[in-house]
């Protein structure tokens, strides 16, 4: 029994792990821990904005973990003292054996410094459009809109994407600097048609629905030119005319909230169903057959001479 003891205390006494280190590591874990407990209360206490609130307690996090680790670190590795050779020996390593989270981590560095896109803007990469709901170390996080869904509503579900995909990806922003799109409602009406007046309508049922957004989108444009090469002769609603196969088309391109494009034109569109059924010389156009006789409809200069028609 006493031979059994002492090679027990003999393994012990040779074993590598300092248990003075692993006390230390334990109580400035807990500290950290309580530190952050801490923070997060003032924070919450001070701030009522959710997004506010989201934000602190993201980078606190992220700050308290990283001197967490550099603490960890420095007590593990004795022999290293120097910070900038501990962490040039450290990034070596991990670049070779963890290449991928590396670069996501790179990601994540350049979403934080250029910030390309926030919490709470909408976006599309690559293949996938959304509100950004969270970024973290890895990835970032949106609430999908469109795919099956029309005019970019949620579709309800949550995708996770790699923060590296920002280095190999197209990043569109909706709502950054300048919180408008330019959205089109084409209207076709008949040949028949007085367009002139359609033309009218159009543009007014447009300017009384978007008056506020032009105002808005005008400070907004300002703001943004300092920051970027944006110009824009006109941000009034417009309406444009062409002729295509089944009639007269008129565009009608205006300045849209994303978020609310599906809404701005249901409006339009109930206002402008309801004015074209209160005149009589408008109707809309659409794929059909149609005999059309020329002798009869046609212009009077174009219609055939009673001669060529015996």
């Amino acid at each position: 029994m006493n031979e059994f003891q002492e090679n027990i205390e003999s393994i012990l006494e040779e074993s590598s792990i300092d248990y003075s280190n692993l006390v230390e590591t334990v109580i400035i874990i807990a500290l950290l821990v309580l530190l952050r407990f801490v923070i997060i209360r003032v924070v919450y206490s001070k701030v009522q904005s959710t997004e506010l609130r989201y934000k602190w307690r993201k980078n606190v996090t992220y700050a308290l973990v990283f001197i967490g680790f550099l603490l960890v670190g420095r007590t593990w590795f004795e022999g290293i003292r120097s910070l900038a050779t501990f962490l040039g020996l450290l990034s070596a390593g991990l670049a070779i054996a963890l290449r991928g989270p590396v670069t996501d981590v790179a990601g994540w560095i350049f979403l934080i410094w250029r910030q390309p896109f926030d919490v709470g803007d909408r976006i599309q990469i690559g293949d996938h459009k959304g509100d950004v709901i969270d970024v973290r170390v890895f990835k970032f996080t949106i609430l999908e809109i469109g795919n099956w869904v029309h005019a970019d509503q949620s579709t309800g579900r949550v995708i996770h994407i790699p923060n590296h995909y920002v280095f190999s990806q197209t990043v569109a922003n909706y709502t950054s600097d300048f919180e408008f799109i330019w959205n089109e409602i084409e209207v076709v009406f008949t040949f028949e048609s007085n367009w002139k007046k359609a033309e009218e309508i159009l543009k007014k049922i447009t300017t009384d629905h978007l008056e506020d957004y032009v105002v808005d989108a005008e400070k907004q444009i300002r703001r943004a030119t300092k920051s970027y090469l944006i110009h824009y002769r006109n941000l009034t609603p417009i309406v444009y005319t062409d002729v295509v196969d089944d009639g007269i088309r008129l565009t009608i391109r205006h300045l849209s909230n994303p978020r609310k494009r599906r809404g701005i034109n249901q409006m339009i569109w109930r206002d402008i169903l309801e004015a074209v059924d209160q005149e009589s010389d408008l109707d809309f156009a659409y794929k059909t057959l149609r005999i059309y006789q020329n002798q009869v409809e046609g212009k009077s200069g174009l219609k055939p001479n009673s001669d060529e028609t015996t």
